[in-house]
Formats: C-alpha cells, structure tokens, sequence
C-alpha cells in the first residue's frame, strides 16, 4: 500500500467511526429526552399523591370519618 492508500484508508476509518458515534448520541439524545419526559410526569403523580394523603391526614385530625364506600353487592 502507498501511503496516499493509507491515508485514505485511515481517512475513511474515521468516517465510519464518527458516523457511529454521531448515532449513538442522537440515541442517547432520545433516551434522556425519553426518561426526562417520564420523570415529568412521576414528579406530577407524586405531587397528587402527597396532596391526597395530607388532605386525609387533616381530615382524620379533624374527627372527620374517610369517607366508606357501599361493598360492591349493594
């Protein structure tokens, strides 16, 4: 091999090397605008969670009974 051969051999080695890693972070870029989206929305969930459970909590230090449900049979 010629070292204009090898040059371009190396050349193109690169290339590849950079268009894989160029998918692998746009992958990547997915996966954490992915997983940013889902924490969103647990973070939501826990804020609802958390209001219910303090609006139990006072209503339990207040005397008020949970409200009972009718078993399903009725």
């Amino acid at each position: 091999m010629t070292e204009t051969q090898d040059l371009l051999a190396q050349v193109v080695e690169l290339q590849s090397q950079m268009a894989f890693q160029e998918d692998t972070m746009a992958a990547l870029n997915e996966a954490i605008a992915s997983q940013q989206q889902e924490i969103l929305v647990l973070r939501e969930q826990l804020t609802l969670l958390k209001q219910r459970q303090e609006e139990q909590a006072a209503q339990l230090d207040h005397g008020g009974a949970p409200p009972t449900e009718r078993p399903p049979h009725y």
